[in-house]
Formats: C-alpha cells, structure tokens, sequence
C-alpha cells in the first residue's frame, strides 16, 4: 500500500484528478479505451467537478459506480443523479455511461443482467473506492451474508448486497474480483477516524475489513479535512 498524505481535501482532490487523468490518458492511447469506476455519496464530488473538465478523449471512456442503491435512477437515494451531475458534464459528457439499475427487477436478478454490462468493459482501468469507519468499501459490508460470495474469485462482475443491521435499501455492487482485477486502485479517505480505521483494516482479513483486500495493489489519499 501506497500512502499519500495531503494538508487539504483541495489539494487532494487535485492531485488525484491529475493522476487520473494520466492514467486513463495512458490506457486510451495503448489499447483504445478504458474505464473508470467511481464511487457515490458527498466525498468525491469536488473530484468529479474537477475530471468533467479534463483533457481526455472522453468518447473512448466508460464510466460506471462501483456501487448503487437498488432505486429508480432518477430517485434522490441513488448516486447516478451526481454522477450525470457533476461528473457527466463539460467535457467529460461524451463518455458513455452504464447505470448500476435495471428497471422491473429486483436487486439480484438486476445483478446479474448488469453482470452481462459490464463484463465487456473488464479489465477497468481505474478504480477510485471510498471506506467507511467500518472498513466497508463499494457495498462489501463486513457482517453481511452476501459477503462471502461477492468476494469468491468466480462471482459474478455485480453482485446483490444487502447493509447489514438497518433498513436501507438493497444495492449492488461491483464484485471484489473486479475490483481487485482493476489496473490502478486509488482509495480516498478523509479525517482522522478513517485513517485510524486503514490502520486497523491492515491488521485484518477481507471479511472482516472488506477494503483490506484491495490496499496491497493500492494509492491511498488521505487528508485530514
């Protein structure tokens, strides 16, 4: 593991755009296109408002969450609104987009029809994984009972995943094959607690700290605010 520590969220958010950038830059001139996965919820949007507006031959990439809550896309709970709003947009609008959400399905039947999606954008190229106090990362919760199959070597590229212990919505998630699979994996984390929390996952198995199967092939961004 790789850890790269910044004095803000700004500084960070800068840095890891431009790596990115390279990095996908680099994988669309060598084989003709490459995807990235990005994760939801509040920590990476001043990333996403800085990708919009890089110089890339966004027509060649692919983008994809590397988890989504099981709702209707246009739903306030689901993380495609903020990627088509903050990420999709400027320059960054002519990539193509393949939504974690299959209408008319449940949560495990939808799984494996996106399944059959996004295995032709496999290897991804660039993964960016948030983590919680937990240790979970993407929706590979520590405790719940789908864990052990999102985290078998033959599971499917998505997979059902229920949170363990409250009444949210059921979600989906990239599998931890695919995500381990990807080529650069970049984990973002702010404040002290979830720094604490790395160190902690380092010292434990994937079931019981999901994100500590991904940190060994991983860039670590951490800021303190």
């Amino acid at each position: 593991m790789q850890l790269t520590s910044y004095e803000s969220a700004s500084e960070m958010m800068q840095s890891l755009s431009v790596q990115i950038t390279s990095q996908l830059s680099a994988a669309i001139a060598l084989r003709g296109r490459a995807c990235l996965a990005v994760p939801g919820g509040s920590t990476p949007g001043p990333l996403f408002d800085l990708l919009s507006q890089a110089e890339l031959d966004w027509a060649n990439v692919t983008v994809m969450l590397t988890d989504e809550r099981w709702v209707p896309s246009d739903s306030a709970r689901s993380n495609t609104g903020l990627i088509k709003n903050r990420l999709l947009v400027n320059a960054a609008r002519a990539a193509q987009y393949i939504p974690l959400y299959a209408e008319g399905l449940d949560h495990v039947l939808g799984a494996r029809t996106l399944s059959k999606q996004v295995a032709p954008n496999l290897p991804i190229e660039v993964v960016v994984l948030g983590m919680g106090a937990d240790m979970h990362t993407a929706s590979l919760f520590p405790g719940a009972p789908e864990l052990s199959f999102a985290q078998n070597e033959l599971a499917d590229a998505v997979m059902p995943m229920v949170p363990v212990g409250s009444d949210l919505e059921p979600r989906v998630t990239l599998s931890a094959r695919v995500l381990e699979m990807a080529r650069q994996i970049h984990v973002l984390i702010l404040g002290d607690e979830k720094k604490a929390a790395l160190a902690q996952a380092e010292t434990l198995s994937p079931i019981e700290a999901p994100i500590a199967q991904f940190l060994p092939n991983a860039t670590v961004h951490w800021s303190p605010v």
